[in-house]
């Protein structure tokens, strides 16, 4: 079992909280180090932990699901002479770290081979992801999802089916100094506000960074977003992405997709060497043709500011490639715009290759993003205890819209097909998530969410049948 390197076990802080009999000791014991070391387990150091403990991952190779349900626990790996804490699902395990708790930070930790996420957060706010080095084959890598205040920094990653660093319907995260590549997206912000996505390294994916807006999801609007300083290359791998999954028609060859956000800078990056177009700015219906009415699939308020552009559009493929013959082009452009956005601006019209963008305007000349160093609050997210209903309804947000939206394709069945598949009968949904079979060969299968407990389970199949409507 782990040991505890601190002030000692519970027992221990009882003791002396008695013998000073000081307040500050009575309203907060002060934190605990535990260290797992190889044959030990790292959940077995998380369900012993106090919220607010260190757990010390010592050099090893690790077989299990973390799951982190408690506040500010801290999870380091401890790298001896190169040698790393490894977690591996062997492909037989579907996910490596999963975090609901507050305040959480996971650092040099070593993620691999697990078929579903190597590390997602699940509503958790203020939540810091660093130095990690997450590996596939896996669906998501890096999966911060339905969150407030979060750093994704310095990491590793590759190997991903869909996108390695994904950030879902979150608000106020900064994504910065990672490097990703041999995925089919590098990096993505998905209906989200106040992503921050600068000095990454994002090369040989399929399609480079992607801000976007999808429709059927409870978050129905995407706004202040920032592409800024990353050098993006070479993105150009044939799409690998499963057939049930919404990426799974993208066009390879793309450095950066900007689809139906709103107030979106895309400045100061390097975007070279891609075989269709160094930038895409879109409406969703591009990708998406799946309408949803309370949404706008509009970009607009774009600022593309002094980008370089480098020998983008030497062989676009797929809708990129119609669409260019279609209006003449025998070869791709540094950028090409789409729709009806309104209120774009350019700043480097003369210097680059373009098509669709004429109804932009000139950007002012001092226009730039240069004075935003972050995007997350200056305050930690203050969490709010939840009532069973309420833990249903966040649960649907945090874990099911990862995959599903209510009325069109993501990547799992549309809930509205759930709904008429289960009618009012929770438990029998509850179980199902427990234990899922693959019962859709045109989608891919889902991971089993056994790590909720039954009562969270229950509460989420019930708000799904019975409170959710679109």
């Amino acid at each position: 079992m782990p040991t505890n390197h601190g002030l000692g076990s519970m027992t221990h802080r009882v003791a002396l909280c008695a013998a000073i009999a000081t307040a500050a000791c009575i309203t907060a014991a002060p934190a605990a180090t535990l260290s797992v070391s190889p044959g030990e387990s790292i959940q077995a150091a998380v369900s012993h932990a106090a919220a607010g403990d260190r757990i010390e991952i010592h050099p090893g190779t690790y077989h299990e699901t973390v799951y982190i349900d408690k506040d500010g626990i801290e999870l380091h790996g401890i790298v001896e002479a190169d040698k790393w804490p490894i977690l591996d699902g062997e492909n037989t395990l579907n996910d490596g770290i999963l975090v609901s708790g507050h305040g959480v930070t996971i650092e040099r930790m070593w993620v691999r081979r697990y078929k579903g996420n190597g590390i997602m957060t699940q509503g958790a706010n203020n939540y810091r992801i660093l130095r990690n080095v997450v590996e596939g084959p896996c669906f998501y890598a890096i999966f911060p999802q339905f969150g407030k205040n979060g750093l994704v920094a310095y990491n590793l990653v590759h190997g991903s089916d869909d996108a390695a660093i994904y950030v879902g319907m979150s608000d106020g995260v900064d994504v910065v100094h990672n490097e990703t590549y041999a995925s089919v997206m590098g990096i993505e912000s998905e209906n989200s506000h106040n992503v921050l996505i600068a000095d990454n390294y994002v090369h040989d994916n399929v399609l480079g960074v992607a801000t976007t807006l999808l429709p059927g999801l409870p978050v129905k609007s995407s706004d202040n977003l920032v592409i800024r300083n990353n050098y993006i290359t070479h993105n150009n791998a044939k799409n690998w992405a499963p057939a049930g999954a919404i990426t799974a028609s993208v066009s390879p060859g793309i450095g950066i997709v900007v689809l139906g956000t709103d107030h979106t800078v895309v400045e100061g990056n390097i975007i070279r060497d891609h075989d269709s177009v160094g930038l895409l700015v879109a409406d969703t219906s591009f990708f998406v043709p799946t309408s949803d009415d309370k949404m706008d699939p509009f970009p607009d308020n774009a600022q593309l500011l002094r980008n370089v552009f480098l020998d983008n559009g030497a062989q676009p493929t797929g809708v990129i490639k119609d669409l260019l013959e279609v209006a003449g082009n025998s070869r791709g452009v540094d950028v090409l715009a789409t729709g009806k956005g309104h209120d774009n601006c350019i700043a480097e019209r003369g210097t680059i290759t373009a098509l669709g963008i004429k109804n932009y305007a000139n950007c002012p000349p001092a226009a730039t993003s240069s004075a935003v160093a972050t995007l997350r609050p200056k305050d930690p997210v203050v969490a709010t205890a939840f009532t069973p209903e309420q833990k249903g309804r966040l649960t649907y947000l945090a874990v099911c819209t990862g995959c599903h939206t209510y009325d069109s394709k993501l990547i799992g069945p549309p809930m509205i097909v759930i709904k008429a598949l289960y009618g009012k009968n929770a438990r029998r949904l509850a179980d199902w998530i427990s234990k899922p079979t693959h019962e859709r060969p045109d989608y891919p299968e889902m991971p089993p969410q056994n790590y909720l407990p039954d009562e969270v389970r229950l509460a989420v199949a019930s708000y799904i049948l019975t409170e959710l409507n679109h």
